[in-house]
């Protein structure tokens, strides 16, 4: 028989056992920060029926989509009837509006599972990734504080994750566009410039500037550098931004109606002690998203820009208008886990973790098997995650497997240990080794605990 060469296919990310620990506490960094902030689970099918999932037609999301299909139904030649998820966002919308009336309302939702786009696999990016979404979505109205309330909750997962300094930049939408407005630029092109601001960071000034004045804008260069000191626009806090904002004079209504909901979400923002430094305004963060409609935020690790984005979101006016007549507006935010902790390995601020198993019970005589078996159930009653070793082997080579293997203590007993109720332990992290009494173990273990 033949072999099959073992591979797996490009733009999934794959784990070594202690790379998957280490990603699995990232993981449970975030949601445990989620709880903390009164944010319910749910999770929502990966296949969704193709007319749900494809509301809108056409399109970049639309040729990233994986169908499903099953053999039998490939044999009688139907086209697809489920898809696999693209993103969270879109299953929420369903969820929603199937559930409504089951439903309480402001409904915070959070949701960590996989999604799937037919991405080009490169490095960095993925055909399967976690996305970690948070959401507050209200009935016909949604007060103002929830849009403050998510920046403090991506600054809270960062200073726990602990990845040095980094920046939740936050703007609104109505702002750009009044602006826009004002100088001219008309409503059909407004959002088409939105998203072309929003590509500063990637493309650069030339780039945006050579896009505005160039054929399909051919918005006047005098406009275009009003814009760009607009989106560039900065001061030394964010009160002081604020103020060279109302200074500005701008009289559309809907600049207005930005620059007071800026204000107030800022206000909330400080309040709730996040620092200026960490939260600041930025008037070129727009989101290329048609259906983000005030309050946008990105944020980034600045002694990483090359990571880029790691978290990313906004207010949107009504969540399932493809769904349901009522309206549901909402504000959250999105962490591309996959990708983030590819990254932040990459950078070396995250690296592979110690073996969720704590203690390695030894064997040095077969004629104690059941003393070994009882100090692995008493570990174990206890609260410490333990594995035994089983058959006979060198004590040495039982060493050197927990070292590799990430396990930090390897508990050790003999005949004179046994004579004597106690239990050596070795700590191979720190390279000391010391003696407790059987009854005494668990406490040893877990008061060393770091």
């Amino acid at each position: 028989m033949s072999l099959t060469k073992p591979r797996t296919m490009r733009g999934v990310m794959e784990l070594l056992p202690r790379e998957q620990i280490a990603f699995q506490r990232f993981l449970d960094t975030i949601r445990t920060t989620y709880e903390r902030f009164g944010f319910l689970p749910i999770e929502t099918p990966v296949m969704e029926y193709r007319d749900v999932l494809l509301t809108k037609t056409g399109g970049e999301t639309e040729r990233q989509v994986y169908f499903a299909q099953s053999t039998g139904s490939m044999e009688q030649g139907r086209e697809p009837e489920l898809a696999l998820r693209f993103d969270l966002t879109v299953p929420l919308a369903r969820y929603v509006a199937e559930h409504e009336g089951k439903l309480i309302f402001p409904f915070r939702r959070y949701q960590m599972q996989r999604v799937y786009r037919g991405e080009n696999a490169q490095k960095g990016r993925y055909r399967e990734f976690y996305q970690c979404d948070i959401d507050v979505i209200g009935k016909d109205n949604l007060p103002l504080s929830f849009d403050a309330e998510i920046p403090v909750v991506i600054y809270t997962i960062f200073c726990r994750l602990n990845l040095g300094k980094f920046t939740v930049h936050i703007n609104n939408r109505k702002l750009m566009t009044g602006f826009f407005a004002e100088q001219g630029v008309d409503a059909e092109h407004q959002g088409l410039v939105l998203r072309e601001v929003d590509k500063l960071d990637k493309r650069g000034d030339d780039y945006v500037i050579t896009t505005l004045t160039g054929e399909g804008f051919g918005l006047p260069r005098e406009t275009v550098d009003k814009i760009m000191a607009f989106v560039k626009l900065e001061g030394a806090n964010n009160a002081a931004v604020l103020e060279q904002l109302s200074a500005l004079g701008v009289a559309n209504e809907q600049f207005q109606e930005g620059l007071t909901e800026l204000t107030e979400v800022v206000n909330h923002i400080r309040a709730a002690g996040v620092p200026d430094d960490y939260c600041k305004i930025n008037l070129s963060i727009a989101r290329g998203l048609d259906y983000y409609t005030g309050t946008v935020y990105e944020t980034s690790l600045d002694d990483h820009p090359g990571v880029g984005s790691v978290c990313s979101g906004g207010r949107y006016d009504n969540l399932a208008d493809h769904y349901t007549k009522s309206r549901l507006p909402g504000v959250g935010i999105s962490i591309g886990a996959t990708r983030l902790f590819y990254k932040l390995m990459e950078a070396g601020l995250i690296s592979q973790a110690e073996s969720c198993v704590e203690a390695l019970v030894t064997r040095m005589s077969d004629a104690l098997g059941e003393q070994y078996l009882r100090i692995a159930t008493l570990l174990r009653d206890g609260g410490v995650n333990t594995e035994l070793i089983h058959g006979t082997q060198k004590f040495a080579k039982q060493v050197k497997y927990a070292d590799r293997a990430g396990i930090r203590y390897a508990v050790i007993m003999g005949e004179d240990e046994v004579a004597a109720g106690m239990v050596t332990v070795k700590d191979l992290v720190k390279g000391e080794q010391f003696q407790v009494a059987r009854e005494e173990l668990v406490n040893a273990i877990k008061e060393r605990r770091t």
